[in-house]
């Protein structure tokens, strides 16, 4: 008896190398059709600063910051720090903000402190070391309300 041959399949391959060719052709299109983000330039402009003047102003800059009967500072009706606190840094830097700002205007800073009338010694002077911290050396006192 004869054995039967087995057919020999002619094994299907997919031909890669006109997919490669392909696949380059697609990336070269999409590369050159694409337009790329463009970096951000660089400007040349200033963000406002502070603006020295030119010639002085005769009138004299002043903050009047108000001490109240419970030891509250109040500059401008805003309140600043807490009044059990060692010291006042809030109102310090502010203080600091406006001598900077009264020295571009060419004018001098001047601080009036006015407290309460019951308020005690060591809230005035927690207000005078804000002061001395800015470095204002204008101080003077107005007469308290009891408010």
């Amino acid at each position: 008896m004869a054995i039967p041959k087995k057919k020999v399949e002619d094994k299907v391959g997919v031909p890669i190398a006109p997919m490669i060719d392909v696949v380059f052709l697609l990336l070269i299109y999409f590369m050159v059709a694409s337009t790329l983000e463009q970096q951000e330039a660089d400007l040349s402009f200033q963000l406002p600063g502070s603006v020295v003047q030119d010639e002085p102003l005769d009138l004299p800059d002043e903050q009047i910051i108000e001490i109240r009967q419970d030891g509250q500072v109040i500059v401008n009706d805003y309140p600043y720090d807490t009044p059990d606190a060692p010291r006042f840094q809030a109102l310090a830097a502010m203080l600091t903000r406006f001598r900077e700002a009264s020295a571009a205007n060419k004018v001098e800073a001047i601080v009036t402190i006015s407290p309460a009338e019951s308020v005690s010694h060591g809230q005035i002077v927690k207000v005078m070391d804000a002061c001395s911290l800015a470095g204002i050396e204008a101080v003077n006192f107005a007469l308290g309300d009891d408010t």
